[in-house]
């Protein structure tokens, strides 16, 4: 592999080995017309940029007008994927710049149309693709990834992207979405991030007969081959890029629980969709009881939606719990889980061996109603349990409805409500629905973005329960720890640590999680946490917190343009 540049010792220098129109086209480097006259004499770029010597604040002003000018969000998408291929520096300037704005576009909802539209829409190349057809070269394959000195690793096979199911080989929009957000929220220098899909077929039928389709035009891989193949790819990973931190993707229930549990203990590894949206909501909840002056042990906590978020939220709960003293079993017994039969409970039909584990004792329901069956509705529990906190992340657009919501909030004073799934036209209700169904008392955070509410008067703002809050600092804390595992502990410390980043304020119109402006000095804050996490739980070198501190601010990666110049070793 070659290695393009290198930084020196001076933060604020680059030499490389690429001259002239290879250098342009190289976005990790390419300044566009912000190349001094200095730097275009000495990289062979004489005539091929305008005379003009601009910079990063006149740039801006131009890429932010070409993205205004775009007439609805997948032209944006596309217009935003397409400078992040030019330029990156530049890209996550204008991400920084109007991240609120530009968040929606580059991650959910906006994410979820670029992997639909994938085929459609490619432009170029940006990650790496591990066919199964290519199992047996994956070293091959990864050593081909254009940047050595690898950090962080997002892999995904397509299987369940957000809410919109198998996109095989158009869910990369994904691990490429989420790696930008590691940068542009969790300052990690871009060159040291790698987005990779792992093509084992697709079971969407839509996609196998666009003829437009780029990835591999197959069944799914199922069963033990599928293992194999991961297996293999894993070790693979270990060879190549021992230190990188991988992290799971996308992947359907069953193979996401079955994966992490099997390398959890083998590298430094986690699961998004499982750890991540696990401790956000958690953060969410801690944030909400800040309001309301409850304790978490105090709460009923109905969650709907039983796959690997839902069981997910339940598990760090019972942590959480376990943290304060409460045993195992009591904290179980928090928690109430539907799944699209009605609440999981002893002796239903269709509990498979993950939910069973949570199921409430047949004895507890057996005088409930049920319907179509054996099946406990949501509206049921809801009126049974009297639930202080609802989660949803079922996937089912409505879910909560006007009964549902009603029936909380005649039994809670401030009910916290949160529907969770993603893309927006997935959520189980909208937040203004919410606010007139609880006379303005619910405290709400949403899994896609929503605007304010006005009602009676007052303005109250709608918090995005988003895992950028998590996943980037997370990432970060173990890199400045040198962490060699993800412990639980460690998660647990992210998700206090953002609830101590939350606006500390009487006005309870305020969103539950810090505003997304302030997501850098965020993800900083929970790096710091974890990364002492790390180090109290024996996974990372001894260090002091101001050895951690200092270490954070040497990899800090932010967006400005560096000089770059020729190396010693590059060919005239």
């Amino acid at each position: 592999m070659q290695d393009y540049f290198r930084q020196t010792q001076d933060p604020n220098v680059i030499e490389t080995t690429l001259r002239g129109m290879p250098l342009l086209r190289f976005p990790l480097l390419n300044k566009g017309t912000a190349f001094t006259a200095e730097e275009r004499e000495q990289l062979n770029l004489l005539g091929l940029l305008p005379t003009c010597e601009s910079n990063l604040d006149a740039q801006l002003e131009r890429v932010y007008g070409n993205f205004l000018a775009a007439s609805n969000d997948l032209d944006r998408y596309i217009y935003l994927r397409s400078l992040q291929d030019r330029n990156e520096t530049l890209f996550y300037a204008l991400i920084r710049a109007h991240l609120s704005e530009m968040l929606p576009i580059i991650y959910t909802p906006g994410v979820g149309m670029g992997c639909l539209e994938f085929s459609r829409i490619y432009r170029s190349a940006r990650g790496i693709y591990v066919p199964y057809l290519q199992r047996h070269r994956i070293d091959k394959l990864l050593e081909n990834r254009p940047c050595r000195d690898v950090d962080v690793i997002v892999v995904t096979d397509g299987e369940r992207i957000l809410g919109l199911g198998d996109q095989g080989a158009g869910g990369m929009g994904i691990p490429i979405g989420k790696l930008s957000l590691y940068t542009a929220c969790g300052g990690i220098n871009p060159a040291r991030t790698l987005p990779i899909c792992l093509d084992v077929g697709t079971d969407n039928p839509k996609a196998m007969a666009n003829p437009l389709y780029v990835g591999w035009r197959h069944s799914r891989v199922r069963g033990e081959e599928y293992y194999d193949f991961i297996e293999a790819f894993v070790r693979a990973v270990q060879r190549t890029m021992p230190d990188a931190i991988l992290q799971w993707e996308d992947f359907a229930t069953v193979q996401a629980r079955t994966i992490l549990d099997r390398y959890r203990d083998q590298l430094c590894t986690f699961n998004d969709d499982i750890q991540g949206t696990a401790a956000v909501t958690l953060a969410a909840i801690l944030c909400a009881l800040q309001r309301t002056g409850g304790r978490l042990a105090e709460q009923r906590i109905v969650l709907v939606g039983a796959g690997s978020a839902g069981l997910g939220i339940a598990e760090e709960v019972v942590k959480a719990l376990a943290e304060e003293g409460v045993p195992a079993a009591q904290a179980k017994r928090a928690c109430w889980i539907c799944d699209s039969c009605g609440l999981i409970y002893a002796g239903r039909d269709r509990v498979d061996a993950a939910k069973a584990a949570w199921a409430r004792p047949a004895d507890e329901v057996a005088s409930w109603q049920r319907s179509q069956g054996d099946c406990i509705e949501l509206a049921e529990v809801v009126r049974q349990v009297a639930p202080t906190v609802l989660v949803g992340i079922s996937g089912r657009s409505g879910m909560f409805d006007e009964r549902v919501v009603r029936e909380m909030a005649a039994r809670v004073e401030r009910p916290v409500i949160l529907p969770l799934s993603n893309p927006t036209s997935l959520s189980e209700a909208r937040p203004v629905d919410l606010i007139e169904w609880t006379q303005g008392r619910a405290l709400i955070a949403t899994g896609s973005p929503f605007e304010p509410v006005d009602y009676s008067g007052r303005r109250i703002h709608i918090a995005q329960c988003n895992n950028c809050y998590i996943f980037p600092g997370v990432g970060l804390g173990a890199i400045v720890a040198r962490a060699r595992r993800i412990t639980d502990r460690m998660m647990l410390a992210a998700s206090r640590a953002l609830c101590t980043c939350e606006l500390r304020t009487d006005d309870t119109d305020q969103p539950l999680l810090p505003p997304l402006e302030r997501i850098c000095e965020v993800s900083r804050c929970i790096a710091l946490a974890v990364a002492r996490q790390a180090v109290d739980d024996r996974v990372a070198p001894p260090a002091s917190g101001d050895e951690l501190a200092a270490q954070l601010q040497r990899v800090w990666w932010d967006p400005y343009y560096r000089t770059i110049r020729p190396a010693p070793d590059a060919a005239g």
